[in-house]
């Protein structure tokens, strides 16, 4: 319960940015729709917020296909990757999972990648493959420390230990 606790303080915060009009601007610019949404549902999966994911998502996919925007899709896939792996789903967490490792792959996006691979290494802690955690997590920890990425190089190191690597 404490993950939707954590979610709602994100959600009362942009949810009130989605209600205003985008035009005109005039000062600055305001965060276009799919920025909220992505950062929502990044946020839900962050947090393992569930019912989060699956009430975000679905919008984000849609304005990321409609966009031809490959790293917020990825986003949403990892999401559902995050959910799917909380509701005990594990072969479609598995495959949205490794569709955002693929794009963050190919965009050479390496704490999202790092990210993704971390995700992939929590599926195979839930389906009591630790070899293949720990697998996933060396390789998230070189993505993190490529890119200094310390606060999370950290939680991947406390993970590897906890699976005996």
């Amino acid at each position: 319960m404490q993950a939707q606790g954590e979610f709602a303080l994100i959600e009362q915060k942009l949810k009130p940015a989605l209600e205003l009009s985008g035009q005109p601007v005039k000062r600055g610019t305001m965060a276009h729709e799919h920025v909220m949404y992505m950062i929502m549902v990044d946020s839900a999966g962050l947090v393992r917020d569930e019912a989060a994911i699956r009430r975000y998502a679905p919008v984000l996919e849609e304005l990321a296909r409609r966009d031809d925007h490959r790293p917020y899709l990825a986003i949403a896939h990892r999401a559902w990757g995050i959910a799917h792996r909380l509701a005990g789903e594990y072969d479609a967490a598995e495959t949205c999972l490794v569709q955002a490792l693929e794009v963050f792959a190919e965009l050479e996006s390496r704490w999202q990648l790092g990210r993704s691979l971390l995700e992939l290494g929590e599926l195979e802690q839930a389906r009591s493959n630790p070899a293949a955690a720990r697998d996933y997590c060396s390789k998230a920890l070189a993505a993190f420390e490529a890119v200094q990425a310390m606060p999370d190089a950290a939680r991947t190191r406390a993970m590897l230990r906890s699976l005996g690597g």
